[in-house]
């Protein structure tokens, strides 16, 4: 049996133990990499929409980005963020199927974000600072949400 199991549709972070692979198995560092879509698609967001984002302003393929500090500020902020709020907060407006296969100390996780942000939040995860929510139904590891995590006061 392996050392640990990540159920879909729990919550998980990895802020403190490092967790041992399964019998046979070598840990594989994945970069974060669109799957589908990402910057190589000639496809513009939505149809009609172009490089702007749904709102008229500069989506993801209009150059307007958010960076790292924003996102952790935002996620800290709430205490959860659907992946669906962090793109219509910060127009990340790439095309409809984008996913980012992205590896963490639990194991390979699929975030619907583009590429660039997809690798911020698994900074952030690696840095203990926000843990993530996989998917209920299907049960895939797919991330549902990202959620704060407080760090405890010491006395």
């Amino acid at each position: 049996a392996p050392a640990f199991a990540v159920m879909p549709g729990e919550r998980i972070s990895f802020s403190r133990a490092k967790p041992t692979p399964p019998e046979g198995m070598q840990p594989v560092d994945v970069p974060a990499t669109p799957l589908v879509g990402g910057p190589a698609s000639a496809e513009p967001a939505m149809p009609g929409t172009g490089a702007l984002g749904m709102n008229g302003g500069a989506g993801h393929d209009g150059g307007s980005s958010c960076t790292s500090a924003q996102l952790r500020r935002f996620i800290k902020s709430r205490p959860y963020v659907p992946m669906h709020e962090l793109r219509r907060r910060f127009e990340l407006n790439g095309g409809a199927d984008d996913v980012t296969a992205v590896q963490t100390p639990g194991g390979l996780v699929y975030l619907g974000l583009p590429g660039r942000e997809s690798r911020f939040i698994a900074d952030l995860v690696r840095q203990g600072d926000v843990g993530l929510e996989l998917c209920h139904d299907p049960r895939v590891p797919m991330v549902m949400g990202v959620f704060a995590i407080r760090p405890l006061t010491r006395q």
